[in-house]
């Protein structure tokens, strides 16, 4: 087992996130399979530090589900982000517009490319989880409880992103040396589950770390999850037929007795809200920097630091190839976003610099550049055609910006958040308005947009639960673009299955054949290994 070189990281709490864990079994398949060279509670994790070196393992299992895992998918298959094949890049099998247009089946491009992985790679999470369950469980450590709140967290967030993607799934909750094929749970199971497991942590996770557990799961990270659960109970909670063109209201699903799922998230994010531990950032921009580690606003983030492929991407991405220089070359030029959605951000509105459009500045002398024929590079919000894109279609993201000094792409130091305060704050809104409170839910609306856009919403439009639903879920649009968000928001308002662009499904008009997409196909692959999955339905 490879020791952990403490002194290379900035801090614990980055070390947390950043340092692999070796030796667990990364087929999720066969979930309990671990190789004869693993680590097992027999052999190993005798000392305090190998068990946090153990629990740094599942945490490192996230930063797969950011790339091109559960965060990319949920913004890749909406309006907010799109990669036009620009000639010969970007094309690659049509895996990236598979995914934008909803053409996705158990096998094509986009599935056996990402869906596979987003598949795995929490289940990968979920192995390493219930390994250091089982190994702490049978230590019994003086911190026992605590850590074990911790895993049961982390492993709940797993289950979290597994059932928004697929519904329900296997649900594996022991260590067993030997291989094993689980059937799926049911979605609601699932969601019964993540429930529980979050209620039993909360009572023993800490309210806040010391400054070297950065990046640690809390409390607030715990209610946060459960206040996205609640807010989301009638998708997430129901094993029926989600309603594909039509709200699924949190009052829908009953959970935790005789709460619905809308008191639960207003009671979840309320204790976030008034735990005094965060507050509103009112530079939106700093929620986001290379030092955003000292945002008040972040409760659960996604820990990266500036060293080489231990930081984040997204600069990279999205940014043209003459815009910065790393150690390791230029940006891809792939990431944009839709004409229809960047005109969403008024001039008023200070998250309208999270985009990039005109002429384009180098990240190091920021100075004007030109494309790769040597004319300016202007960046133009239409996409005229994502088959045929020329290298400066598309407005480019801006929102995690670029260390212009980092040694590789995959070295900014920005963290991903997960959940901020501000979505507390929407969420209660949203809860809020569909018990019928009008007047509170638009208090909660305006807390976050108003700090953000001088521009107040029209009071016109907020007279009825429909146009506040319709004002929340375009604040939510405004704020978490490039978050990880989109997709869960439009599902649960029925418009997953608009045609939002001329880009969408080559325009294809009637999509009633195409309630399925709402959840991801199982890809082949897996169906393959495990005899007992069943294909979701429609697929």
């Amino acid at each position: 087992m490879k020791r952990f070189q403490l002194q290379s990281v900035r801090r614990i709490g980055r070390m947390l996130f950043l340092v692999p864990m070796i030796g667990i079994a990364q087929s999720c398949t066969e979930l309990t399979e671990i190789p004869n060279d693993a680590l097992t509670p027999e052999t190993a994790f005798k000392t305090e530090a190998e068990l946090l070196a153990g629990v740094a393992g599942v945490y490192a299992q996230m930063r797969a589900n950011e790339w091109v895992g559960y965060i990319t998918l949920q913004d890749i298959t909406t309006d907010v982000s799109i990669v036009p094949t620009r000639g010969s890049d970007w094309y690659d099998n049509g895996q990236w517009l598979d995914l934008h247009r909803q053409t996705f089946t158990p096998n094509s491009a986009g599935t056996l490319a990402f869906l596979n992985g987003a598949w795995n790679d929490p289940f990968s999470g979920v192995a390493k989880a219930n390994l250091m369950i089982d190994v702490v469980t049978k230590a019994a450590p003086a911190t026992g409880p605590r850590t074990l709140a911790e895993l049961r967290t982390l492993r709940a967030w797993f289950y979290y992103m597994l059932q928004d993607m697929f519904g329900g799934v296997p649900l594996v909750t022991e260590f067993e040396i030997a291989p094993q094929q689980v059937a799926r749970s049911t979605r609601s199971q699932i969601f019964q589950f993540i429930e529980d497991e979050l209620l039993a942590a909360i009572p023993d996770l800490p309210a806040s770390w010391p400054a070297d557990g950065y990046g640690r799961v809390t409390k607030s990270v715990a209610n946060a999850i459960l206040a996205s659960l609640y807010l989301n109970a009638g998708v997430f909670g129901r094993d029926a037929g989600v309603n594909a063109t039509g709200y699924n209201s949190c009052m829908l699903v009953n959970v935790d007795g005789p709460k619905t799922g809308c008191q639960g998230a207003i009671d979840a994010a309320n204790a976030v809200i008034n735990s005094g531990l965060f507050s509103l950032n009112p530079d939106w921009s700093k929620n986001f920097s290379g030092d955003n580690n000292t945002s008040p606003e972040n409760i659960f983030v996604l820990v990266y630091t500036n060293q080489r492929d231990l930081g984040g991407n997204w600069p990279m991405r999205t940014l043209h190839y003459n815009q910065l220089a790393t150690g390791d070359g230029g940006p891809w030029n792939g990431f944009s976003t839709l004409a229809e959605t960047y005109n969403q951000f008024e001039a008023t509105d200070s998250r309208r610099v999270m985009w990039l459009a005109g002429q384009a500045f180098s990240f190091q002398n920021n100075q004007p550049v030109n494309d790769r024929t040597g004319n300016p590079l202007i960046f133009t919000p239409s996409i005229p055609d994502a088959n045929q894109a020329n290298e400066a279609h598309g407005v480019r993201f801006n929102k995690f910006p670029p260390l212009a000094s980092a040694p590789s792409g995959g070295a900014h130091p920005n963290d991903f958040t997960f959940f901020r305060l501000a979505e507390m704050h929407l969420i209660k809104a949203e809860a809020l308005n569909e018990q019928g409170n009008l007047a509170a839910a638009v208090a909660e609306l305006n807390i976050v947009h108003n700090l953000r856009n001088t521009n107040p919403i029209p009071a016109a439009s907020l007279t009825s639960q429909e146009g506040v639903r319709a004002a929340i879920l375009r604040e939510r649009l405004l704020e978490f673009a490039g978050e990880g968000k989109r997709r869960s928001d439009l599902i649960r308002h029925g418009r997953f299955l608009e045609r939002w662009s001329t880009t969408m499904l080559n325009g294809k008009q009637d999509r009633t054949a195409d309630v399925h997409k709402i959840l991801f196909p199982i890809p082949v692959t897996q169906l393959g290994s495990n005899p007992l999955l069943v294909q979701n339905p429609g697929y």
